[in-house]
């Protein structure tokens, strides 16, 4: 399964980012492309800790959401509630220049990559990862909002 601490998995997702225009019109959800970025960058912060977000997680989202998610290839729901601070039409970073806000998000990438998935925070929904479901993690929410925008 692809994981963003695989270095030629993590230079594809870069390389779908560098496609992303903003007129790119969304395939699902509410967010056009540029919401997306800054809420894909967002992501990344909370690993961090840069963001940091109150805990969401129940025994369902840390057990079996986490497991799907994470542990099998079934592609994630089109369309899902995001949580408030990682939404940019609430609490999440607004947009501003496009082209510094992609990036920032290729940016974010190579310093999550960088750490190999230690010293992350939990998740908000997952709970506490090893780094290879960070790894994983990282991949599929990036591929889920690249593949929204055709990327």
């Amino acid at each position: 399964m692809p994981d963003l601490f695989d270095a030629r998995h993590r230079a594809e997702l870069l390389r779908r980012i560098d496609t992303l225009a903003p007129d790119v019109p969304g395939r699902w959800g509410r967010m056009n492309v540029h919401q997306a970025v800054c809420h894909m960058a967002d992501a990344f912060r909370m690993s961090s800790g840069d963001r940091p977000l109150p805990d969401q997680s129940n025994l369902l989202l840390r057990t079996v959401i986490r497991f799907v998610a994470l542990h099998t290839p079934l592609p994630w729901p089109k369309g899902s509630p995001t949580a408030p601070g990682l939404n940019q039409q609430r609490e999440g970073t607004p947009p501003g220049d496009f082209a510094r806000d992609v990036a920032a998000l290729k940016a974010l990438v190579e310093a999550f990559a960088a750490t190999g998935g230690k010293g992350l925070h939990p998740h908000i929904a997952f709970g506490a990862l090893s780094p290879r479901e960070w790894g994983r993690w990282a991949w599929r929410h990036t591929d889920h909002h690249l593949r929204q925008f055709g990327a």
